[in-house]
């Protein structure tokens, strides 16, 4: 598994932009020495109450062969939300897994899809 900068996610995920300010986080992807690998998830963030990390929910559907049918899961994700990115709640954003960043910490917000309404 090779490991990419997060300036290189724009090929992987076409149409994610750098942030337009800057930061001198050392965790931050775009600005610091975190290099993303792995995964990468769109999620909503549910919470952002915690010192520069966000938790992240994702849904999902998994097919159930007895049924024949589809149940809705959900899992929260912790994320390092840098201060040039700053996700705010209800916002959509891609994620990226890196190395473990703190005791539940182990991916980094890339950038905001789409802003939460109001």
């Amino acid at each position: 598994m090779s490991t990419t900068k997060a300036k290189d996610i724009g090929i992987k995920y076409p149409g994610l932009k750098p942030p337009e300010t800057t930061c001198n986080d050392k965790k931050c992807p775009w600005h610091g020495e975190i290099r993303v690998h792995g995964l990468l998830l769109v999620g909503k963030v549910v919470k952002a109450k915690m010192h520069r990390t966000v938790v992240v929910q994702r849904d999902y559907l998994v097919y159930i062969p007895k049924y024949m049918r589809y149940e809705k899961r959900r899992n929260k994700i912790h994320a390092h939300n840098p201060p040039c990115i700053n996700a705010k709640e209800g916002d959509l954003v891609l994620i990226g897994e890196t190395r473990p960043l703190a005791k539940s910490v182990a991916f980094v917000v890339l950038g905001i899809l789409e802003r939460a309404k109001g």
